[in-house]
């Protein structure tokens, strides 16, 4: 059940024990301003029943202001909570009217946020609050467009600049070695969970020999490919032994229902882990589709970036654009994708959204295929970046290319370092894609605010607002 609040509190009437007010110009009040509650309100009431059953959800402030404030702040569910409860100017920025010392709500409600507001619905508040552009920001947006001297048609207007990075998972670095190892222990809990609430002699696991095998490979400082081999056959035959265990226990009588929601989930995934792996050394290669990394998290996938820090991340891919300095997220996928294949479609959204294709696309050479090529020649788009082929002469155009896309770096570097998106500590699919929609929207409502403190120096030195003090 949900119940909608009447109307927004503004800050003067919010209540506060000392008999004081909050001050209109701090962050959280002009922050508060520039997110269209009443209308992600709307879009948030779909996710409860219309019926007056049970107890009363918390409302949308109060969900998608805990999640700003933690991502704002990157820290933890617990410390944001900490936050609130201490800061009357974050409880007037969740909702509440006055203000209480006890926390409005359990840490472990900050999980139920991040799925019922998905990377879908982020994605729509998103737009919501790029759209919501003033007078000084469209004239400002105009004067720079009139600015800019290019060639090309009229018809065509903005430069829309794209790449691709990856939100690496917080899971330790995955071998094929310790992913067997952590099978085979999770296994043996499993077998230990359906012996203990059933009946009959309890199988051999050899656990012992198992742990005594894998240490001996794992200890050793570098491995040679023979006894990587030889070590990952044991293990597979480990594994192997225990999953026949398991189906034999099944056949005799004990059910999964004894096994609790995490056991059986990771029974589910040993099985397809030793199915991957037992192909994988059979073949006498290291890849395979859908490759799981981890199983606590088997959605993460590894995907190959090439960096000079780390050749393969383990996470999620995403594609993102800039337009005017706002952010947006084109393309989110678990399995790694080439990056050509989004770059159409981003550029046909940017005709949705703003009615006319981008008169330039500043993108890496992996965007530059021959298909790419020709549907922006088709549409009179100017696409920069080197060319395909042997390289050419003239390289200071591709130096001052290059020096666009480092716009698209800096968010990355910006959400990375400071928002967390170098380790997204969430563990689902769902909240996963959540934390890092929250991270892009964060980075947004700072470029508003920015944006806010531009206007007020503009007003001030163009004579809008006159002094209050005389020279």
């Amino acid at each position: 059940m949900y119940r909608k609040k009447d109307g927004q509190l503004e800050f003067s009437d919010f209540a506060m024990p000392f008999s004081g007010k909050l001050s209109a110009h701090n962050r959280w009040i002009k922050l508060e301003k520039e997110i269209p509650w009443e209308v992600i309100e709307e879009r948030y009431s779909e996710n409860f029943s219309k019926d007056n059953m049970g107890a009363p959800a918390k409302s949308l402030r109060m969900a998608l202001g805990a999640l700003i404030i933690k991502e704002r702040l990157a820290v933890t569910d617990e410390e944001t909570v900490e936050q609130i409860r201490e800061n009357p100017y974050l409880q007037y920025f969740i909702g509440l009217h006055e203000y209480q010392e006890e926390a409005p709500f359990d840490p472990s409600m900050m999980v139920h946020f991040r799925k019922r507001i998905n990377l879908e619905m982020l994605a729509e508040i998103n737009e919501l609050i790029i759209g919501k552009t003033d007078k000084f920001d469209k004239e400002k947006t105009d004067k720079d467009d009139s600015d800019n001297d290019c060639s090309w048609s009229g018809k065509n207007k903005g430069k829309l600049i794209i790449d691709a990075t990856c939100a690496p998972a917080d899971i330790k670095y995955p071998t094929d070695l310790s992913l067997l190892n952590e099978s085979r222990e999770k296994a043996e809990e499993i077998i230990d969970a359906l012996h203990e609430k059933g009946s009959g002699k309890k199988p051999r696991t050899y656990r012992k020999k198992a742990r005594k095998y894998f240490l001996r490979a794992a200890k050793k400082k570098k491995l040679r490919e023979k006894e990587i081999r030889k070590a990952l056959k044991k293990q597979l035959q480990f594994v192997n032994r225990d999953l026949k265990h398991i189906d034999e226990m099944i056949k005799s009588g004990s059910t999964l229902d004894k096994l609790n929601r995490r056991q059986y989930r990771d029974l589910l995934v040993i099985q397809e882990v030793y199915r991957q792996q037992k192909d994988m050394f059979d073949r006498g290669e290291r890849r395979t589709e859908h490759r799981i990394v981890s199983i606590s998290q088997p959605h993460v996938r590894p995907i190959v970036r090439g960096k000079a820090s780390a050749n393969t991340e383990f996470g999620a891919k995403i594609t993102v654009t800039i337009v005017d300095g706002f952010s947006r997220i084109e393309h989110f996928d678990w399995e790694n994708y080439n990056e050509s294949t989004v770059l159409r479609d981003s550029i046909e959204k940017h005709k949705e959204r703003y009615g006319v294709f981008p008169e330039t696309v500043e993108a890496d050479k992996i965007f530059r295929s021959r298909e790419n090529n020709s549907f922006c020649k088709a549409n009179g788009i100017k696409m920069t970046g080197p060319a395909l082929g042997r390289p050419k002469i003239g390289a200071e155009r591709e130096r001052e290319n290059a020096s666009i896309r480092n716009a698209i770096e800096g968010k990355f570097g910006e959400a990375k370092r400071k928002y967390g998106l170098g380790r997204i500590m969430a563990k689902l699919d769902d909240t996963s894609g959540s934390v890092i929609g929250m991270i892009i929207l964060v980075m947004n409502l700072e470029k508003r605010l920015r944006l806010l403190f531009v206007r007020w120096l503009y007003d001030i030195f163009s004579g809008f607002c006159q002094p209050d003090f005389a020279i």
